[in-house]
């Protein structure tokens, strides 16, 4: 009995040895990867700056998440700061910030297009796929806006991952964004807001970062582990869509972040970016939605 306790107890080591081992790799890869060269063809856009050009980016920036993690005056702000400790700080987008006022036109369009900074390395935590298929024009003018914002502070972005998120990214449970977008697409052509379903794809691809590119929602990957699933969008029995019979309850909870029942929806859907869209977009997006199949 001993001897078959003692080979027991050195098979356990040697499993946990092999554990920590592969763990080890895997993080070791992650170092790798996020150190690695993404070359990506950027086609330039016109950057627009006249008043309506910039009114219009500004918009873009309150209501497509982007004042989320930068701030309503782009100076950057603590996105996740988690026990567990994985630590996010978006960065100032002013000129205040040195990496930023370096940027050339392209380099506007390679960070948010493709999720690509300056150097070449991959923007870790840039959720550069729900804003890949914006428009040139859109494009044009969410940049013209980020241009003329006066500078803030100054604070760099700065990431820390677990030795967990590390491996996970090493082995690609978890991908930047980078990793995500289809480089090879051509620029989405320029829409006009209308409440359609066929605008309301243009719009829902804002969802795509936490909802995936088929809207089933799940475990949204590299999140803090408390952080909820997202919901599934499709019009399925038990989704969240079920519970919007027409567009203006739809509106409704995106406004208040409240369903019908007057329950709160998950605490980390950025409702106050969302919300900002005006009805003709939000129609849109339910729209849409509401026609993706159910199977």
């Amino acid at each position: 009995m001993a001897r078959v306790l003692r080979r027991v107890a050195w098979g356990l080591a040697a499993t946990a040895v092999v554990v920590a081992a592969t763990a080890y790799a895997a993080a070791w890869v992650g170092e790798r990867k996020a150190q690695r060269i993404v070359h990506v063809q950027v086609a330039p856009v016109a950057i627009r700056e006249d008043p309506a050009a910039i009114a219009h980016g500004k918009y873009l920036y309150e209501s497509r998440g982007c004042m989320e993690c930068h701030g309503a005056g782009g100076g950057g702000k603590q996105v996740i700061d988690d026990p567990g400790g994985l630590r996010v700080r978006a960065p100032d987008l002013t000129r205040a910030n040195p990496a930023i006022a370096t940027y050339q036109p392209v380099d506007w369009v390679r960070s948010i297009r493709h999720g690509v900074a300056p150097s070449h390395r991959p923007l870790l935590v840039m959720p550069s796929e729900d804003y890949n298929r914006l428009s040139d024009e859109d494009l044009g003018a969410l940049i013209g806006y980020l241009r003329s914002l006066p500078a803030a502070m100054g604070a760099p972005a700065e990431i820390t991952m677990p030795w967990l998120v590390r491996a996970l990214y090493g082995v690609g449970v978890v991908k930047d964004a980078a990793s995500k977008i289809d480089h090879s697409l051509p620029a989405q052509p320029s829409m006009v807001p209308e409440p359609t379903a066929r605008y309301g794809a243009y719009v829902a691809s804002v969802c795509v970062g936490c909802h995936g590119p088929a809207y089933r929602g799940g475990k949204i990957p590299g999140a803090p582990p408390d952080w909820p699933p997202a919901a599934d969008l499709r019009p399925v029995p038990g989704g969240a869509l079920a519970r919007y019979g027409q567009p203006a309850a739809f509106i409704e909870m995106m406004r208040s972040g409240k369903r019908p029942d007057g329950t709160a929806v998950s605490r980390v859907m950025p409702f106050d970016s969302f919300g900002r869209m005006n009805d003709t977009e939000l129609t849109a997006l339910y729209l849409f939605l509401a026609g993706l199949p159910q199977r």
